[in-house]
């Protein structure tokens, strides 16, 4: 099975090293005879995982300067599954519990305290029975798109909704230039077309709107993709990084670390990107 290079830039662009690549590929000359972890392993320099953990690379600096190869770098084995079944099976019983913990969930609602505008019209996917966002919150129309019909009927925080396995069909079922922010709470990690999803966020995002995809480490491990599985969350960031990049359209994404305690809750990381005016 072929690998991406991916995390090959990675730790050359956002760690400032430069990977020996003949030592990780296989007799075959391909990238497929070691696992995945020890492709991982093998990109990163003697201390390079400690620097990761120490903090010596922070979110904010992972997407400052990256050197993205011209064309899309991900295989289709990087985005497959444990789990292949059918989500519509496995998302069909109602969960109306948080994916996050309490801190991380209020992380999340401070944040969007600040970085939803005033009136705006928000489209809300992978959406669920609760949204996250601040309850004083000046909204314009908030719309979901989500799996599960009962959960986002609970949904208090939505004016309307759609059911949908993006996973199946990626195209939205609205206009273009609908919404003036798109969000999308721990589940990108989900998206097994991902690529089709953020040219679709680009689409329905109105010039100058902006998508908001927060991130944590707590996943149902079977049903996200391979490559986020054998991925530490600063590779998230610039795997999700690397969405909005390769969709086009969007000035370039950054990165922030909104943890609220370091190593006692959930981490919680910002990728946000911005629809070119």
């Amino acid at each position: 099975m072929r690998r991406s290079t991916f995390v090959v830039l990675l730790a050359r662009n956002a760690l400032g090293f430069s990977p020996n690549l003949s030592s990780i590929v296989g007799v075959d000359g391909g990238m497929g005879a070691r696992s995945s972890r020890n492709f991982v392993s093998a990109t990163r320099p003697a201390g390079s995982t400690a620097l990761f953990a120490s903090g010596g690379v922070s979110a904010e600096e992972v997407l400052k300067a990256p050197k993205w190869p011209e064309k899309w770098p991900f295989y289709e084995d990087d985005f497959s599954r444990m789990d292949e079944s059918s989500d519509g099976d496995f998302y069909s019983q109602p969960r109306l519990v948080y994916h996050i913990d309490d801190s991380a969930v209020k992380a999340l609602t401070k944040y969007y305290a600040k970085a939803l505008p005033k009136g705006a019209d928000v489209l809300d996917i992978c959406s669920s029975w609760v949204s996250h966002f601040p309850k004083d919150w000046e909204h314009g129309k908030r719309t979901g798109l989500g799996m599960n019909e009962f959960e986002l009927s609970k949904n208090v925080q939505l004016d309307e909704y759609k059911v949908k396995d993006l996973n199946v069909d990626a195209k939205f079922p609205f206009e273009d230039n609908s919404f003036d922010v798109v969000t999308c709470v721990v589940s990108v990690d989900y998206l097994n077309k991902p690529l089709e999803v953020f040219n679709e966020i680009r689409r329905v995002l109105r010039p100058g709107g902006k998508a908001i995809m927060s991130m944590s480490n707590r996943c149902f491990p079977t049903k996200a993709i391979q490559i986020w599985n054998q991925t530490n969350d600063m590779e998230h960031i610039f795997i999700v990084g690397s969405y909005f990049h390769y969709a086009g359209g969007f000035d370039p994404p950054v990165s922030r670390d909104i943890s609220p305690n370091p190593g006692r809750s959930d981490p919680m990381y910002i990728v946000e990107g911005r629809k070119k005016a």
